[in-house]
């Protein structure tokens, strides 16, 4: 599990950002390793020398520290699309723009923004991170559920390796939707990065909804294969799809510590999560 340290300081990146990149990393780095073990996987597939995509499963409301953790510690500063909601929050807003996060608008003129702010971040050779399913998984036993095509859009416009990540053990600090930390036992969280997704068969084509749909599928059968091993079981045959089971796409889906595990679904208006736009 040996760190591969890259050069602190990415092209592109002023002295003001990566202050406060170190202004999170204070707080995150600390607070993961007093809660949680770690191991990590795979660190030499992340690409070198150019700007990538990073493709997590999102089962805990964590896990993007549990993510940002480990590109942090291989000297690669992790740009979030999360949602717009958190940039208005004082103090952690100012800390977000600050270390150049992207925020995500749902609807309008926001959601193209939010990916043409994502484009200049690759261009730049940064690290981009979208959670492909837009919120947490609805799945009752946190499976990856059906993506959103925000990732897959992305690759198409700006031609940028896709790399997926799977974690594991994060969910058991912080349950999905949990009211609060479970700290004892102490948990140990398993994050493994796999080769980038094999999408060469799509480049060059047009954007169209169909060919959206099958490269997000191919990007979540590549982070639901590195996932499998981590738990040590076979995910479902059929992906969980909200829509089929009546269930909002962003947002809770059932109240803040309730247990969610076999929920019909409760449509609700709430905010988006960490992820990407459609």
């Amino acid at each position: 599990m040996a760190d591969r340290k890259r050069p602190f300081k990415p092209a592109g990146m002023s002295l003001r950002t990566r202050v406060f990149f170190a202004i999170l990393a204070g707080v995150a780095r600390p607070a993961m390793n007093l809660l949680t073990g770690k191991e990590w996987h795979g660190l030499e597939k992340l690409p070198v020398g150019e700007g990538f995509i990073v493709v997590p499963n999102h089962c805990t409301e964590i896990d993007p520290i549990v993510v940002g953790h480990m590109l942090y510690n291989q000297n690669l500063m992790p740009h979030f699309l999360a949602k717009d909601g958190l940039f208005r929050t004082p103090v952690l807003g100012a800390v977000l723009r600050g270390a150049h996060q992207i925020p995500v608008e749902r609807s309008g003129v926001g959601a193209g923004k939010s990916l043409e702010g994502a484009e200049r971040v690759l261009g730049e050779g940064g690290a981009v991170v979208i959670y492909p399913e837009g919120t947490l998984t609805r799945d009752p036993e946190l499976w990856p559920m059906k993506g959103r095509t925000g990732a897959a859009r992305l690759a198409l416009s700006t031609g940028a390796k896709v790399v997926p990540v799977a974690h594991w053990g994060a969910q058991e600090v912080f349950p999905r939707y949990a009211k609060g930390f479970k700290i004892f036992p102490r948990k140990k969280t398993h994050v493994v990065v796999g080769d980038p997704v094999n999408l060469d068969e799509f480049m060059g084509r047009t954007g169209d909804k169909a060919t959206l749909e099958a490269m997000t599928e191919v990007i979540m059968a590549d982070i639901t294969a590195l996932l499998e091993p981590l738990r040590g079981e076979s995910a479902p045959a059929q992906r969980w799809d909200p829509t089929a089971h009546h269930q909002s796409t962003h947002g809770r889906f059932v109240e803040r510590g309730a247990k969610a595990h076999g929920a019909t679904g409760k449509d609700d208006a709430g905010t988006p999560e960490t992820g990407d736009p459609k």
